[in-house]
């Protein structure tokens, strides 16, 4: 399936990427790497992850770095809307 990013979503893993590179480069690699990851899985895999108690939203759970990535199917398409750690306030859309 094709990928798409919606600005919350792109702006996500900017902030996401700044943030820890500040802290830690191989850190911030590291994540993204991972975040990256599980974005190739929902390409290939979209049904695999969790429902939420939003309609038509999943999410996938990146475990190791408990990170979270909230999307949507349409047709052909994952719609990524929003990325973030999973230590944060609930996402509510």
């Amino acid at each position: 399936m094709k990928i798409r990013y919606s600005p919350q979503a792109r702006d996500g893993l900017r902030d996401i990427f700044f943030y820890l590179n500040d802290r830690s480069p191989t850190g911030a690699e590291n994540v993204m790497r991972a975040i990256h990851a599980g974005i190739q899985f929902l390409a290939e895999n979209p049904m695999a992850s969790q429902e939420t108690s939003l309609a038509e939203i999943r999410v996938k759970i990146l475990r190791r770095y408990n990170f979270k990535i909230f999307y949507r199917i349409e047709g052909d398409t994952v719609e990524l809307i929003h990325i973030r750690h999973a230590a944060r306030r609930p996402f509510a859309s």
